[in-house]
């Protein structure tokens, strides 16, 4: 199915943005497998679900010509795979999120069900590799994987719980806190971001439609459950050091300050 897909978008110039999951490997994992859930007594998902998962497209992508967005990568593993298809100038290219740069496995020894995730969070190897990818370019923007999840799908045993955390209010902070310079969040999220799906380039000059953010890059705070505009509220960053506080936004003729 994905290599007719793939077939399909050169018509038009497009890309498949993925989720590398091999739903046939861990399909019962609540976290990852390794020391950390086995000290947890939780049933671990080997990171060889996401990694497998990425070899085979890779190959699609390489056949077929057509090109490839992966979401979501956790692992050191994956990033050399992406790495290396960069390398032969295969049309591929990955997002990460906030979550997996700022957490690890080890985060979840209190059993905080707004941890669980998928992909779940892995090693603390594995987050400095997916750190370093987003600061050497092999990492092209942060994705929010916002994924909100209401009261009663949260409080309860991890077992349980569904995956997924709200994020959106958090993201600049976390990537911030997580030693990623501004200058290369914003060119990340906007200039990559639109070159890899070509969207449209705004544009600030008068007459045109303002969508900007405004932020104070190397302020530090706590994020608060009140910073939070979702009426999900399963945010992990809540009570965390965050660093680069927005302030406000113009929308349109708008200005909203904080």
């Amino acid at each position: 199915m994905l290599q007719k897909a793939l077939e399909y978008i050169l018509a038009i110039d497009d890309t498949i943005i993925q989720l590398p999951d091999d739903r046939s490997i861990g399909s019962s994992g609540l976290m990852n497998e390794g020391i950390v859930s086995t000290r947890l007594g939780l049933q671990g998902k080997p990171s060889i679900s996401e990694e497998l998962m990425i070899t085979r497209d890779i190959e699609l992508v390489r056949y077929t010509g057509s090109k490839i967005h992966f979401t979501g990568v956790s692992t050191e593993k994956s990033l050399e795979l992406i790495a290396a298809a960069k390398k032969e100038k295969l049309k591929v290219s990955c997002s990460v999120t906030p979550y997996h740069l700022f957490f690890c496995e080890d985060d979840l020894k209190e059993y905080d069900t707004n941890l669980k995730v998928n992909p779940p969070l892995r090693t603390k190897k594995d987050r400095e590799s997916l750190r370093k990818g987003v600061k050497n370019g092999i990492v092209d923007f942060i994705a929010s994987h916002h994924q909100p999840q209401d009261w009663d799908h949260k409080v309860c045993e991890f077992e349980y719980a569904q995956n997924g955390m709200e994020t959106l209010e958090s993201v600049f902070g976390a990537v911030s806190a997580c030693g990623i310079p501004a200058e290369d969040f914003v060119r990340m999220q906007t200039e990559q971001a639109r070159n890899i799906f070509g969207l449209p380039v705004p544009s600030i000059e008068k007459g045109s439609k303002a969508m900007i953010t405004l932020f104070i890059p190397g302020e530090e705070y706590v994020f608060e459950e009140k910073n939070i505009l979702s009426k999900c509220k399963n945010n992990a960053f809540i009570g965390k050091i965050l660093k680069g506080k927005v302030i406000g936004i113009i929308n349109g003729d708008k200005l909203f300050l904080k």
